[in-house]
């Protein structure tokens, strides 16, 4: 298994019951297939450029351990929600 960081950009507007829902189905999809060790919520930050007529986005990171094949399966998940609005997933030197 590998270590992974990801990070997504959510809609600034949600309320919070809709941020845990959605943090709670990307650990539940994690999980299936490895271990998420920590999940830092950010916060609302600006956004350096116009993604989707939002100038500000919701930051979130999940530090996880899992095989490279759910990568291709969160990223799937990232682009058919549309509350999250931009992700990036990273492996981490051991």
């Amino acid at each position: 298994m590998n270590n992974y960081e990801s990070v997504i950009i959510i809609k600034p507007n949600l309320e919070e019951g809709e941020i845990e829902e959605i943090i709670t189905k990307i650990s539940d999809l994690i999980n299936q297939n490895g271990e998420v060790t920590k999940v830092e919520k950010i916060g609302v930050k600006r956004l350096g450029y116009e993604i989707n007529k939002c100038k500000e986005g919701y930051y979130i990171t999940f530090d996880f351990k899992a095989d490279p094949s759910i990568i291709s399966e969160l990223e799937r998940y990232y682009r058919i929600t549309e509350n999250i609005i931009k992700f990036i997933n990273v492996r981490k030197d051991d």
